[in-house]
């Protein structure tokens, strides 16, 4: 008994001079916490020995921790570079956050890392306070001294150049970009903003570049074929955007606006039996139902079934009052304006789910489909004119 008294002592006094080692040599108050536990740990052994008491299981074991365990641990992890201070700045930060007090959560991290200024999870979590605060700038820095101190943290690489995007300098966030996707190519997120600075910029080419170069690594994203697809509609390679169209719709069957695009593609190329099929299955979809019902009419005009365009163009203003000024504006609806049907109300505008993206792609197929009908019609026209003539001239014979 009295030897292990002894061993203990000796043990923990060494810790305690240890911790109070660290307290002077770092110049940092935060080991006052561990002396004082360990002050209460030697304190309950004094009073055992002092009053000649003996405790139980309980208070033997709170003496070891306090006294050893938790020294002892702080000094192991310390030897493997993880700073106890640093832990406990970043715990209190925590805690002020989850009372709603930024303000203290912002004092304790900025303590630290003026004490500490390679500390990378304070500067990362400081730049994490500022960006919900909307201090964008004072994140951008925060988050760069961030992976200055960790060269291996690509999600703050991607964090800097989405914050360089929001504060309208997209050629820094591109290169921060570029940069990231050398070091990882397969980084999914950098490869669709990087990929969306160049379509604002209508740079396609590159764009579609570097979803070629993520397919490599993902071949199984419906998002990456996808948007491909559309990066190709606006380089108007209709044959590329329709492969890459119809790999994402094999990967997912549920996202109509892939159905709605490869439709009109094949309008571009004159398939009719095509394109009607694929807008057959976007009248499943809510957003895209009036858009395919006016497209079906046109279709039906198109191969001479008056019934079933008369049927399917009142669908598309019952479902969108809007569409009724479509029709009459519409020169291949001439032969049926009187079937069509005068909405009795207007209906409301409905708010898209669509980004401005895929807005752009849709805006240029449905305008290169009226491009390509307006020739198509003509060129009927001019057929159509010339039998006339053939059969006059024939009479007259």
């Amino acid at each position: 008994m009295l030897i292990s008294k002894i061993i203990f002592n000796v043990i923990a006094f060494l810790l305690f001079i240890c911790i109070f080692y660290k307290m002077i040599k770092k110049n940092d108050t935060n080991y006052l916490i561990i002396l004082c536990i360990q002050a209460v740990g030697i304190a309950i052994d004094f009073i055992e020995i002092i009053f000649v008491l003996k405790y139980g299981i309980a208070l033997n074991l709170i003496m070891y921790i306090f006294a050893i365990i938790i020294p002892a641990i702080i000094i192991i992890l310390e030897k493997y570079k993880v700073n106890f201070s640093e832990i406990m700045y970043i715990f209190f930060s925590l805690i002020a956050t989850i009372f709603k007090n930024n303000k203290q959560a912002k004092k304790f991290l900025i303590d630290l890392v003026t004490k500490y200024p390679e500390s990378y999870l304070g500067h990362k979590r400081l730049a994490q306070i500022y960006e919900k605060e909307g201090g964008m700038r004072k994140a951008i820095d925060e988050y760069v001294q961030a992976i200055d101190n960790n060269k291996k943290d690509y999600d703050t690489y991607y964090r800097i150049s989405y914050l360089l995007n929001e504060l309208g300098k997209p050629n820094e966030a591109s290169q921060m970009l570029e940069t990231l996707l050398k070091k990882k190519p397969e980084y999914f997120k950098a490869t669709q903003l990087l990929a969306d600075i160049y379509c604002n910029q209508e740079r396609y080419k590159e764009a579609a570049n570097i979803y070629n170069d993520a397919i490599k690594y993902n071949p199984t994203s419906y998002e990456l074929y996808y948007n491909l697809g559309m990066v190709y509609t606006m380089l108007n390679d209709f044959q590329n955007a329709k492969n890459c169209y119809e790999k994402a719709a094999a990967i997912n069957t549920l996202e109509y606006t892939t159905y709605y695009n490869l439709a009109h593609i094949n309008l571009i190329y004159n398939d009719l039996e095509e394109a009607q099929k694929y807008f057959q299955k976007c009248i499943d979809s809510e957003e895209m139902e009036p858009k395919a019902y006016f497209y079906l009419a046109k279709i039906c005009m198109l191969k001479g079934d008056k019934e079933n365009a008369i049927k399917y163009i009142n669908v598309a203003i019952e479902t969108d009052s809007s569409y009724y000024k479509k029709a009459e504006e519409e020169p291949l609806f001439i032969p049926i304006k009187a079937y069509l049907h005068y909405p009795v109300e207007e209906t409301p505008i409905k708010e898209t789910k669509l980004s401005k993206k895929e807005l752009k792609a849709i805006e240029h197929l449905e305008n290169t489909t009226k491009l390509v009908g307006k020739i198509n019609i003509n060129n009927l026209k001019a057929q159509n004119k010339k039998e006339k003539q053939i059969n006059i001239e024939k009479e007259r014979d």
